[in-house]
């Protein structure tokens, strides 16, 4: 009885001594996440100025140097008993201070915390611990929010002043760390530099816009007299079914049209149309004194011309457009947008206002990323899991309930790092789609960028063998519990980020997600045509060209050990089985392979088109070997690293090309050259709308004359064989560093309006492909400059005098472009790259503001700073400043 009795007090004593103790790194975390933390980027040259960054195991020798700060004002904290988790899309390679280190946890995540050297956090003093990170720092989204402190059987706070998007609060201004190398030819973006850029686009006389439509079609004849809308349209829109007639009066009422007298008529007529007009989407627009009339090739034709009608609409002034004859058809059958909403989640409210605009500039392929690493974002039923915990993240480290907290997402799950849609959301997103003549193309990734599922489908695993199911258990199994291959993809998750492309229960789960997938596109009267296999980036960085062996190092590349490294699936039974059975001649080959295996379920389910990154199907002798009558792929090599001529051998092996090019049309990259735009920029330092615009997608090499690559430079481009043609334009947002709905629209919009352009449009100034023609930068002057900037300057004043209001109608959150200006003999001058923007300027740091009068140009002195203004007032962008 004593021993029980003594039993008993001794786990009173422990249990008493675990909450005392658990209290006290409560406190120490508490106190820990009041700090003020700051990050610095110090040096983005760190292996030219003495560090070793070869040695280090950079990618190809290339590291900066950075700085964290943490300025205690505070008690002091001597507790060792804590640890900083922090999100950093750069490998961490050295810390600089021996009181702490920083460990790799997965993805983006890694761990701060004390060594046996750690001295504490003195009261009302800061402590620096310099780290020396891979690759460069060239603008402030480099730096994630969100960092969060910890302990043993503590609560995580996140650090309060990086909770937050405004990541000024804790990230220094990077100032001149803004070039990638020390040759960096690039122009930064300063307000004289803007000036500059903007000077030869002038300001045009509203009335020269008259009568001009969005994106611009074939033919169109302009006449001289107006049509008066003021007294509203009786539309007879008979010729839509019941959800598109609404989505066509929902626009009418948003750009304030009423119901009432004048006649606007549709009609279908196939036999109406001949030779390259006669295509799906094709229409035929008369806008008389009495009545206007739509004649489409088909139901998407008369969609179309009714948005014609409502391009014209003025934002301002009186409801007239022009009389004219338009003849119009799309340039590409296949005209889209890429939305990624794995890395982070975008709501449902966001994805209908982008079917919004894409209806309204005709794009009609919307490519949903519904699943990556970061999370699965889409209800299944019977694979519960999958959302569950798929959908999730959260500080778990042992990942039972949640995935491990990634880009800039923190240690809960009340943001945009979760999130899914239901059943019934995306069937409803469906039916916005097809009511809009918009096809709804789901991405499920595989075999890499797949650790949402596989950490879910290990969770189901799991649940099922304590219940004593085991053959359930393993029918979706996605890891081979034999693989032990040591490596790392892209984002540096191990192999739980690659689905096994060898296990029948890899099948097993592919066959069931496209069958749940289907049947919501049947329940909302949208049939599954496309879907999207992935295929992109299964392979282990570290075996990438710019890292190389520490037993035969190469000058200018990360040195490691890469005998540890293995291929994605080597050490896997199962798929070392395959190869010795001949099915696949080596694991290199597998995600090819997979493709073939998952293009045969996808033809089974009666879809007859699959869809994948070019890199996924790298190793398929031709598009013949996959099931599916057609395969597309998006292209997505840089063009000035070769692909200008490797797109063509796309084509000519049968596939069809819907051109993604990065340096181009991928949204999630910074709109211009500056430290404090967002993105990232692996592909190129900008993307805008003028660039975007001088895009010629059937032409790769021309775009040599009208472009620069990555650092700047002019480029050649040449290739020497045939060319069939794109099928089709696609622009991207990936969203690592896009958390949030405002966020996303500032990066797609108004940059997608110059994608729906030269989706839409082939300009007079796009030259025919012809094998063998060079195009050299500076150098060859085969593009009739002079005409695209006649058509750029067109285009430009649309988006100020137009476009920007209609967005602003429509609640959307785009980017207001920063002014250009300058003081010449003491005056302000200030231009916009859309010409007819407000523009404001302040003479005393912005506590008070006063339009901009281009004829006035005021008399100013000392520092003036300048912004533009939204159309509606309510909004506003960055501000700049020039000084006299």
């Amino acid at each position: 009885m004593k021993t029980v009795r003594l039993s008993m007090l001794a786990s009173a004593v422990m249990a008493m001594l675990g909450s005392t103790a658990a209290l006290a790194n409560q406190s120490t975390v508490d106190a820990i996440s009041q700090f003020h933390l700051n990050y610095s980027v110090k040096d983005n040259f760190a292996a030219q100025n003495g560090v070793d960054c070869a040695k280090l195991g950079a990618d190809w020798a290339s590291c900066n140097k950075a700085v964290v700060k943490l300025t205690n004002n505070g008690e002091a904290v001597t507790d060792k008993d804590w640890a900083i988790y922090f999100h950093s899309i750069r490998p961490i390679l050295e810390v600089a201070n021996d009181q702490f280190k920083v460990t790799h946890i997965m993805g983006d995540l890694h761990k701060l915390e004390p060594t046996d050297k750690f001295t504490g956090f003195p009261t009302k003093q800061s402590v620096e611990i310099p780290i020396v990170n891979e690759y460069w720092q060239l603008f402030i989204t480099d730096v994630l929010p969100r960092w969060y402190v910890t302990a043993d059987k503590a609560t995580p706070k996140v650090i309060a002043n990086t909770d937050t998007e405004d990541l000024s609060q804790f990230v220094t201004p990077l100032g001149d760390q803004w070039k990638r190398t020390p040759d960096d030819k690039n122009i930064l973006m300063t307000a004289e530099a803007r000036f500059e850029k903007n000077s030869d686009v002038k300001t045009l006389n509203v009335n020269s816009l008259r009568g001009q439509i969005v994106p611009t079609p074939l033919e169109v004849k302009v006449h001289g007299q107006d049509v008066d809308l003021s007294k509203g349209v009786k539309l007879d829109l008979s010729a839509l079914n019941g959800d598109a007639q609404n989505a066509i009066k929902a626009r009418f009422a948003l750009l304030g049209v009423k119901e009432g007298n004048y006649p606007l008529h549709t009609e279908i007529s196939s036999n109406a149309f001949t030779g390259d007009e006669a295509v799906e989407g094709a229409y035929q627009l008369r806008i008389g004194n009495k009545e206007a009339v739509i004649t489409g090739y088909d139901q998407a034709g008369v969609f179309y011309g009714l948005q014609s009608i409502l391009s014209l609409i003025p934002t301002e002034g009186p409801m007239t457009i022009a009389a004219l004859e338009a003849k119009d058809a799309p340039r590409f059958e296949y005209r889209g947008i890429h939305l990624d909403v794995g890395r982070n989640f975008h709501t449902k409210a966001s994805v209908l206002r982008l079917l919004d605009q894409m209806a309204a500039y005709k794009l009609n392929k919307f490519h949903f990323h519904l699943t990556d690493d970061e999370g699965w974002r889409i209800e299944i039923p019977g694979l519960p899991e999958l959302t569950d915990i798929g959908s999730k993240r959260c500080h778990d480290l042992s990942e039972k309930t949640c995935l491990l907290p990634q880009l800039g997402s923190g240690p809960d799950s009340n943001n945009n790092g979760s999130g899914f849609f239901s059943r019934a959301d995306y069937i409803e997103i469906l039916k916005y789609a097809k009511a809009r003549q918009i096809e709804v193309i789901p991405e499920i990734d595989m075999p890499a960028h797949a650790r949402a599922a596989v950490m879910s489908m290990e969770a189901r695993y799991d649940r099922l063998v304590k219940e004593g199911k085991e053959k359930e258990a393993n029918q979706y199994r996605l890891l081979d519990p034999t693989d032990t291959s040591n490596t790392a993809g892209v984002q540096f998750y191990d192999r739980t980020g690659y689905l096994n492309p060898c296990l029948d229960s890899s099948r097993n789960f592919v066959d069931k997600v496209i069958g749940e997938i289907q049947q919501m596109h049947k329940e909302a009267g949208l049939p599954l045509k496309t879907w999207h296999f992935g295929g992109d980036e299964a392979k282990n960085i570290y075996l990438g060209t710019g890292y190389t062996d520490q037993k035969k190092p190469e000058a200018g590349k990360g040195i490691i050990d890469q005998s540890n490294q293995d291929k994605p699936w080597a050490k896997s039974q199962a798929c070392q089985v395959m190869i010795k059975e001949g099915k696949v001649t080596d694991v290199e080959h597998l995600s090819s392979y997979f493709g073939v295996e998952v293009s045969k379920l996808v033809k089974a389910h009666g879809i007859d088109v699959m869809q994948a990154w070019q890199d996924g199907l790298k190793d398929a002798k031709d598009a013949s070997i996959f099931a599916t009558d057609h395969i597309n792929v998006n292209f997505w090599d840089a063009l000035y690293w070769g692909g200008f001529d490797s797109v063509n051998d796309w084509a000519n092996k049968g596939f069809r090309v819907v051109v993604s090019n990065p340096d181009y049309v991928y949204l999630d990259f910074p709109n211009e050259v500056h430290p404090a735009e967002s993105g990232y920029y692996w592909g190129t330092r900008f993307s805008d709308e003028r660039k975007i615009f001088s895009f010629a997608p059937d032409n790769m090499p021309q775009n040599a004359e009208t472009s620069v690559d990555r650092d700047g430079n002019v480029f050649s481009a040449k290739s020497d064989k045939p060319w069939p043609g794109a099928y089709g334009l696609s622009s991207q947002l990936w969203s690592e560093v896009v958390r949030t709905d405002s966020q996303m629209e500032y990066m797609i919009y108004p940059r997608l309006v110059s994608v729906a352009e030269r989706a839409w449009h082939r300009a007079s100034w796009e030259q025919q492909y012809q094998a063998g023609r060079e195009y050299k930068g500076g150098e060859t002057h085969r593009v009739d400059v002079k005409a695209l900037d006649s058509d750029w300057q067109r285009f430009a004043n649309l988006l100020g005098h137009r476009e920007l209001a209609k967005l602003d109608k429509a609640g959307i959150h785009y980017r207001l472009p920063v002014p250009g200006a300058r003081i010449a003999s003491g005056r302000l001058e200030v231009n916009t790259s859309f010409p007819g923007m407000v523009v404001e300027y302040s003479t005393d740091n912005g506590k008070t503001w006063q339009r901009y009068d281009d004829k006035a140009r005021p008399q100013v002195s000392g520092e003036v700073q300048v912004r533009t203004a939204s159309p509606d007032g309510k909004r506003f962008s960055h501000v700049d400043g020039v000084k006299a």
